[in-house]
């Protein structure tokens, strides 16, 4: 084929021929200079560089989760944050671990196919370690096939850890995760064939001193269904329907167990430091607004809520409710809900 040059690449190639600066073999034109990207049809790339995104904003959330979980489960300090998300062939990450492993076959319940979340065997250690009443450490001496006992304690770790999945993975999909079965060999664990291409989440994990690696590995073949609902768009859109009337009530239902402080306020009075420190037993204080008789007010967090009379049970000060003083306006419950879930 001829290249045609453009005007400019002619005055150039004159000017430097002119002045003895080149040959003219010497000259190549500026379409050849092309960068050219190389690409692998054998391992061809299925995921976008969005969903890519998502996906880890996904498993982000997933892994604020789990790091409270496993926290509170471990007694200890636990810490999980997404270190990468590629695309690879299933080959290539099965190559990439270690054996033997912790291997869970995950169900993906309504997806169709199997997902695997590999657990380093470092951090299986320590977790069962820490569970045993250990310290929680774990070095290569210790590592070992998993033993009945110790598999059907991993198998309570991961089924908290799916609980995790399920809630990060809420906006996209009612994911129902389930565990399968445990396996310690990679090459017992053929999900997919070898060149299918499967989604890798990495998770840095550290239990205590110990850090490892978990990894989530989702096939392509499980995820093409909802493909299309890993974009920006549709995730965004997904987060701000967050403030339905079903959401509503699920912070209500999650408010049920908060405790408060519950005051029953007889009066006020504004005192000095030095009147305060000057009281006696059988001193009398006088209260603003506060006749003998009067119902006290029962205050719910700061906020007074009901009227009511002091009395006994038993042997123990009690008050009786005798009014409501204001219905809970559903604008002043949703500030609460709001300043509940920050703090749940």
């Amino acid at each position: 084929m001829t290249e045609v040059l453009s005007q400019d690449e002619i005055d150039q190639l004159l000017t430097a021929i002119n002045a003895g600066e080149t040959e003219t073999e010497e000259f190549k034109p500026a379409a050849d200079m092309r960068k050219i990207k190389i690409y692998d049809f054998k391992r061809p790339d299925k995921f976008s560089k969005e969903q890519i995104r998502t996906v880890s904003i996904m498993h982000e959330t997933f892994a604020r989760l789990t790091t409270t979980s496993l926290s509170a489960q471990l007694r200890s300090m636990v810490h999980v944050h997404v270190a990468s998300v590629d695309q690879l062939t299933y080959e290539e990450f099965i190559r990439s671990i270690p054996t033997p492993t912790t291997l869970a076959i995950i169900n993906m319940d309504p997806l169709k196919g199997n997902a695997i979340l590999e657990i380093d065997p470092a951090i299986t250690f320590s977790i069962i370690d820490r569970l045993f009443g250990g310290l929680g450490t774990s070095d290569a001496k210790s590592q070992h096939e998993l033993t009945d006992i110790e598999q059907s304690v991993m198998e309570g770790i991961i089924v908290r850890i799916l609980g995790n999945m399920r809630e990060a993975w809420q906006t996209v999909i009612d994911l129902r995760p389930r565990l399968g079965q445990i396996d310690t060999n990679p090459q017992f664990a053929q999900i997919v064939p070898p060149t299918e291409m499967v989604v890798l989440v990495t998770l840095e994990t550290k239990v205590g001193d110990v850090e490892g690696m978990m990894n989530f590995c989702i096939p392509y073949l499980t995820i093409e269904p909802i493909i299309g609902k890993l974009s920006a768009q549709f995730w965004y859109s997904s987060v701000r329907r967050g403030t339905t009337a079903e959401n509503l009530n699920v912070l209500k239902d999650k408010l049920t167990g908060v405790d408060i402080n519950v005051v029953a306020e007889i009066g006020k009075i504004n005192v000095s430091i030095r009147d305060v420190l000057a009281l006696q037993t059988g001193d009398v204080v006088r209260l603003y607004n506060t006749r003998t008789g009067d119902p006290y007010s029962l205050n719910i967090g700061n906020k007074k809520k009901f009227l009511c009379r002091p009395g006994l049970i038993g042997k123990k000060m009690a008050v009786q409710i005798i009014k409501r003083i204001a219905e809970l306006e559903q604008e002043e419950f949703e500030e609460l809900s709001s300043e509940g879930e920050e703090s749940l």
